[in-house]
């Protein structure tokens, strides 16, 4: 009949072009994370008090901090290609299934982000922008990750390192980058003064900062069992 498919060969298989798509995504496996040379600037800061904490704040000489030594304190990073993708200044929430781009859909997938918001941190969109910077920059850990993607702009995550020292990250376009549970940081905007963000979760958003001391908290003990006990055994 007219209607009858045409036959296929015995020996060739049957096309099936709708399930492609999800082989494809099942070959390429966990998105690796960026070489040691593509890792952003880290170095750390003097001892004591931060005058300005959206200056440089160097050693003098500096003090490099390398990929390996950051990796050890239990920060995560991929370089991604922000430049390609439109988001929106400000989303609360924006919803993680709406990724277009491949490589955040992998990581999304990867490690079980399913909730996320998008803001801009700039005068023109934070209301008392100043108070606001000042208390990002408490020290404080959470009990969970800190994942920030950044979308724009640029800031400064400062962690403590094995020997209590601050380590200043200094994050740009394109940088996503992990904060392990129970880490003691604090972020803030360089001179700049603006960083456009993607706030990324595993299950409901978590906003609760425990500012230091709070070394008897649970995700605290984590960290320091398996971060810095660890380190200091080797040793």
């Amino acid at each position: 009949p007219a209607d009858e498919p045409e036959a296929k060969p015995a020996d060739e298989p049957e096309a099936k072009p709708a399930d492609e798509p999800e082989a494809k995504k099942a070959k390429l496996g966990p998105l690796e994370q960026a070489a040691d040379d593509d890792w952003p600037e880290a170095w750390i800061m003097p001892d004591g008090e931060c005058e300005d904490q959206k200056e440089l704040n160097r050693k003098d000489p500096n003090e490099p901090v390398d990929a390996s030594a950051m990796r050890e304190l239990g920060v995560c990073y991929w370089k991604m290609d922000a430049n390609a993708y439109d988001y929106p200044k400000l989303a609360v929430p924006w919803d993680p299934k709406d990724a277009v781009d491949e490589r955040l859909v992998r990581l999304r997938d990867d490690r079980g982000y399913s909730y996320a918001d998008i803001i801009t941190v700039h005068p023109d969109t934070l209301p008392e922008y100043e108070k606001k910077v000042k208390s990002f920059f408490e020290e404080h850990i959470h009990d969970a990750e800190e994942i920030r993607y950044v979308l724009g702009g640029s800031g400064f995550f400062d962690i403590r390192d094995k020997k209590d020292r601050w380590v200043r990250i200094h994050v740009r376009k394109g940088d996503l980058i992990t904060l392990p549970e129970g880490s003691y940081h604090r972020f803030t905007v360089d001179k700049d003064d603006i960083i456009h963000a993607m706030r990324l979760f595993i299950g409901q958003p978590v906003w609760t900062p425990f500012n230091r001391p709070c070394d008897e908290h649970p995700s605290r003990k984590f960290y320091v069992e398996n971060y810095v006990e660890e380190k200091k055994e080797e040793n």
